[in-house]
C-alpha cells in the first residue's frame, strides 16, 4: 500500500477527517521548500499538494500565480520539484506528495519519463488541473504501471456520467472543486454541499476532498462536517509571502495547525 493509499486507508477506518496542504514548489525558494513540507506535515497536513511552477498558470488566482512566478525566478520548476521530492525521502519525510500542476511540463518531459522520475523521487501520485477525464489515461497508464496514481478533479458542473467515470483510475481521493471559478475565491460554502460530496463519494467509489476558497479554520471546520478531506492553498501562500523567506516554515506550520485544530474540533 502507497503512503497515500495507507492515509486514506488510516482516515476510513478512524472517521478522521485528512487534511491536504497546497504549497508552490520553489516559493520562496526551491532550497527552503522542503523545510515547509516537512513543517507542514508536522503541524498536521495528511497530504501536500506540491504545485509545480508553470508559466501561465490560468486555472489560479492571483495569489498562486504570483507564487509561481517568484518560484520560476527562484529556479523552481518540473526537475526542482522532483529535486525537493527526492531531498525529503532522503531526509525520512514520509507524507504523502501529490505532484499538482499543468499538463504541458510532463507532456514535454514524456509521460514515461516522467513516470519514471516521479517513481524515483517518491511521489505519490499526480494531479493535472488541465487535462480532463477523457485523455487522463494517457497520464494515469504510465502512472499505474509505476504504482503511482492520478487524483482527479470533479467540478460543480460535473453531470453523473462524467463523476462515474472516475471509479475506471481507481482513486486514492477525488478533488471536488467546491465552486467555479479559479483559486483563492471567496469561500461561499461548497456547491451542493453534503449531497454533492455523498454523490461523488458514491459514484467515484474514493473519499473526496473538498477545496477552492477555505481560508480559516472554521471554513475548514464547516466543510469538514461532510467531506472525507479538506484542501487548502491560496490561504497557505498567503502566509507564506506575508511571512517572508526566513519565517515561511514557521508562518506554514502555525497556520496548519490552526485548520488541523478546526478540523478536528
Amino acid at each position: 500500500m502507497t503512503r497515500l493509499r495507507a492515509v486514506m486507508d488510516r482516515a476510513r477506518q478512524t472517521g478522521r477527517k485528512f487534511l491536504v496542504i497546497y504549497l508552490t514548489e520553489g516559493d520562496p525558494s526551491p532550497e527552503q521548500t522542503p523545510a515547509i513540507v516537512s513543517a507542514a506535515a508536522d503541524a498536521g497536513a495528511d497530504v501536500i499538494e506540491l504545485g509545480v511552477p508553470f508559466s501561465d498558470p490560468n486555472a489560479d488566482g492571483v495569489v498562486i500565480q504570483e507564487a509561481m512566478q517568484r518560484a520560476l525566478v527562484a529556479g523552481g520548476g518540473l526537475h526542482s520539484a522532483l529535486d525537493s521530492v527526492a531531498h525529503l525521502r532522503s531526509s525520512g519525510c514520509e507524507v504523502p506528495i501529490v505532484l499538482f500542476g499543468y499538463y504541458n511540463p510532463l507532456f514535454v518531459y514524456g509521460t514515461e519519463a516522467f513516470a519514471d522520475a516521479a517513481k524515483g523521487a517518491g511521489v505519490d501520485a499526480v494531479l493535472t488541473v488541465d487535462l480532463p477525464l477523457d485523455e487522463l489515461e494517457e497520464l494515469h497508464g504510465p502512472l499505474s504501471k509505476r504504482g503511482l496514481d492520478v487524483v482527479p478533479l470533479i467540478a460543480p458542473t460535473s453531470g453523473s456520467e462524467r463523476i462515474a467515470r472516475v471509479e475506471e483510475f481507481a482513486p486514492p481521493f477525488v478533488y471536488y472543486i467546491s465552486m467555479t471559478g479559479i483559486t483563492g475565491a471567496a469561500f461561499r460554502g461548497a456547491s451542493g454541499g453534503r449531497d454533492r460530496v455523498a454523490e461523488i463519494r458514491s459514484l467515484s467509489g474514493a473519499p473526496v476532498a473538498v477545496g477552492f476558497g477555505i481560508k480559516t479554520a472554521d471554513d475548514a471546520r464547516s466543510v469538514a462536517e461532510y467531506a472525507d478531506g479538506v484542501v487548502v492553498g491560496s490561504a497557505v501562500i498567503r502566509r507564506i509571502a506575508s511571512a517572508g523567506a526566513g519565517q515561511a516554515a514557521r508562518a506554514v506550520a502555525e497556520f496548519v495547525a490552526e485548520l488541523r485544530a478546526g478540523i478536528d474540533s
